[in-house]
């Protein structure tokens, strides 16, 4: 037994620390605004402190990113769990993923448009968002997908879900029509939403 085994739990509370400072000045400002000096002030630690748990911008980025995502995407699963009809669960869970992050300031931050949109830019290289939407679109079709066809429907879901974050639509039935009518019949290969098919809101 290693003699500090609460180590690694110490490591993850002072990272996780960290990772809050930082979410509340993407919620005051624009995400690509802030610099590790603003989060070591906010965390309370030192720069050398800060760096010892993230050794650049682009590993804390990496992991706010990676942490978030799965917040995220337990919410989507939990809300689209009942929805047995494979293109209202598409839909729905597009509609869930927009909501949470437009109603999230600091993950809205991240599609700022007055300044560089690094939010879209973390979600196309993120492997952690690339395999959560890569499971959810496995769990849409065939009992036996092609994994190269679901990666391929699953990068660009996310380049629908990044645009509609930086150019949205109307309001939510606009951007439900315009999933429905655009997004639902190239990755479900023509299926349709039916309203009787819509959960409950």
């Amino acid at each position: 037994m290693p003699a500090d085994w609460l180590a690694d739990r110490r490591t993850e509370v002072a990272a996780d620390r960290i990772l809050d400072a930082a979410e509340r000045l993407f919620t005051e400002r624009d995400a690509a605004s802030v610099g590790m000096n603003d989060i070591a002030k906010a965390a309370g630690c030192s720069r050398a402190t800060l760096y010892r748990y993230f050794d650049s911008r682009d590993t804390l980025h990496t992991a706010y990113v990676h942490r978030e995502a799965q917040r995220l995407y337990r919410t989507l699963t939990e809300r689209v769990g009942e929805v047995a009809d494979p293109a209202a669960r598409l839909v729905e869970g597009m509609l869930i993923a927009l909501r949470s992050v437009r109603e999230n300031p600091a993950l809205s931050s991240w599609f700022a448009p007055t300044a560089r949109p690094i939010g879209g830019e973390w979600a196309e290289r993120s492997e952690v968002v690339k395999a959560m939407v890569e499971t959810f679109v496995g769990s849409l079709g065939d009992a036996d997908p092609d994994p190269d066809d679901v990666e391929r429907r699953a990068r660009w879901l996310v380049r629908v879900l990044t645009s509609l974050l930086l150019f949205p639509g109307r309001d939510d039935d606009d951007e439900r029509a315009m999933l429905a009518e655009f997004v639902v019949p190239v990755v479900l290969s023509g299926q349709t939403v039916t309203p009787a098919s819509r959960p409950e809101p």
